[in-house]
């Protein structure tokens, strides 16, 4: 059998699991996998409320983390209010840079995507799928804050739109300047085309085919 492997985690300390949350380690146990014992850590993820089985070996390659030390959250918090270039209007573009600043799951990181999210919200409502993940984000950079800071949640959420509202602020100001959003207007263009065709095309719809 072999031998117990070195934990970077101890039991009942907290983690940050990227895209999924904070965590507490609950349990360091072995069990079999293709023929070997392999050691494991169990999480439980209360945002999500369940359980996950990671390998004590592939914690870094997931990218699962310790909580930041306290300065290292006051300074992503700090993150959160300073000025920056606005980011790319194209929405897809702009999702996937940030779908992988949260795989990479660095406190830096999330705060990043936050304040990015944030600032464009101001600009134009955001699609769908960037508001949940800006939402997840949110609530992930809270909970590693209010878990490093030891403060209430509610606390921090309140210290976050302090830092943010100023950018949100700025952020109407140049809305009408350098707003040349291709996100959805292609999508609205798309359905009043349609529309106008369907009034020119009435007569004819039955010979189309």
């Amino acid at each position: 059998m072999p031998a117990k492997p070195k934990t970077e985690f101890s039991l009942n300390q907290k983690v940050v699991y990227p895209s999924q949350g904070v965590g507490k380690v609950t349990e360091i146990f072995k069990k079999e996998f293709k023929g070997e014992m392999v050691y494991y850590y169990k999480i439980y993820l209360e945002v999500s409320d369940m359980y996950v089985m990671v390998p004590v070996t592939q914690t870094a390659a997931q990218g699962i983390r310790a909580i930041v030390p306290a300065a290292e959250a006051k300074k992503a918090l700090e993150m959160i209010g300073e000025d920056f270039e606005p980011p790319t209007s194209d929405w897809k573009l702009r999702y996937q840079m940030n779908l992988e600043l949260l795989k990479k799951g660095t406190i830096q990181d999330i705060a990043s995507i936050v304040r990015c999210l944030y600032h464009r919200s101001k600009v134009k409502e955001l699609p769908i799928l960037e508001r949940k993940l800006y939402d997840n984000a949110k609530k992930l950079l809270e909970d590693e804050i209010s878990e490093a800071l030891g403060l209430p949640e509610k606390e921090v959420e309140v210290m976050l739109h302090a830092k943010l509202e100023p950018l949100g602020i700025k952020a109407e100001k140049k809305a009408n300047v350098f707003d040349d959003d291709d996100d959805d207007d292609e999508f609205e263009d798309e359905i009043v085309d349609s529309k106008d065709d369907d009034s020119d095309d009435d007569d004819g719809m039955d010979d189309e085919d």
